[in-house]
């Protein structure tokens, strides 16, 4: 059974790096001081991430993903129905993208959580996925 271990956002939020100038282009190793799991959670986590720029695009096949904005404001982008579906999204809301749902960021300047299911896909570089 694991225990319940209350964490301090406010201090995991402070230990991050920015990643400024974001691109679908962004490697791991150089998102890696910007992002952090801060703990287990059912078939994923629950990370943080501080960054302004463009994501490339994601999705997660085995289960739902909550994003909560915790500072700043972004547009969350989905692709539903092969249509992109632009979300604007400030601190104090959340929302839910569906399980499969390819989603992608755009920011001037944000500070999330987010509950992510395990494993991720990601289509690197600037082409539209498909539905």
């Amino acid at each position: 059974m694991t225990k319940a271990i209350p964490i301090d956002l406010n201090a995991a939020l402070a230990a991050l790096t920015p990643l400024h100038n974001r691109t679908p282009q962004t490697t791991d190793a150089e998102r890696k001081d910007a992002f952090a799991r801060v703990a287990p959670y059912r078939d994923g986590g629950l990370f943080i991430a501080a960054f302004d720029g463009r994501s490339a695009w994601e999705r997660h096949p085995v289960g739902d993903e909550l994003v909560q904005v915790l500072e700043g404001e972004t547009d969350l982008i989905l692709l539903q129905d092969g249509q992109e579906v632009r979300h604007s999204l400030r601190a104090g809301q959340l929302i839910v993208v569906p399980q499969g749902t390819w989603h992608r960021f755009e920011t001037a300047g944000v500070r999330l959580m987010t509950a992510t299911p395990q494993p991720t896909e990601h289509l690197v570089g600037e082409q539209t996925p498909e539905d």
